[in-house]
């Protein structure tokens, strides 16, 4: 007893260095216990370029502070004419506002097209049932055939939602070729 004690109290008092292993006291294991050394995550070495003259500027322009950097950057604009580019979400605004001022008439808004669909399943025919009944099966994996026939005959109900139109018209397809009538919200 006394010489089990003596060893762990060996093994947790010695000092403890990043390694990716240290033993157990019984010295039969191996427990992971630091990650790997930190010399691994270091950066990439920076690319280096035949041109003096480009390395000296970057050089210079990694040792700007913020400021700097901005200021430099409004100068090199103004100095080879860079034009300011707008932003994408004001684009629509000021195509509204440039036709606005020939007419008094508000410009009519065409409506959002829609991009998320709702697939809902609302009859079929009677001879198709039991192809319907596999087709909801196999749509969600976790019904039973119970469950996709309880589902089936409490129609109307929806399949799918937040689906891409493509893929509600790829489904729609499949449903209507087996006989049902499938509608898209």
């Amino acid at each position: 007893m006394a010489s089990r004690c003596s060893t762990i109290l060996r093994t947790v008092s010695r000092p403890t260095t990043l390694t990716r292993y240290s033993r157990v006291a019984n010295g039969s294991r191996w427990l992971a216990t630091a990650t790997e050394p930190a010399a691994k995550s270091a950066p990439p070495p920076p690319a280096k370029s035949n041109d003096s003259t480009i390395t000296r500027i970057v050089d210079d322009i990694s040792g700007l502070t913020l400021l700097q950097a901005a200021d430099l950057v409004t100068l090199l604009k103004s100095r080879l004419n860079i034009q300011e580019i707008a932003m994408p979400a004001a684009a629509p605004a000021t195509a509204q506002a440039a036709a606005a001022p020939g007419s008094d008439e508000p410009a009519p808004e065409k409506p959002k097209e829609k991009t998320v669909f709702n697939v809902m399943l609302e009859s079929f025919d009677a001879g198709s049932k039991p192809k319907v009944i596999r087709e909801v099966k196999a749509l969600v994996p976790n019904l039973t055939l119970i469950d996709a026939k309880k589902f089936v005959e409490s129609l109307p109900k929806v399949l799918k939602e937040n689906l891409s139109k493509d893929d509600a018209e790829k489904l729609k397809k499949t449903f209507e070729t087996i006989g049902a009538v499938v509608k898209l919200d």
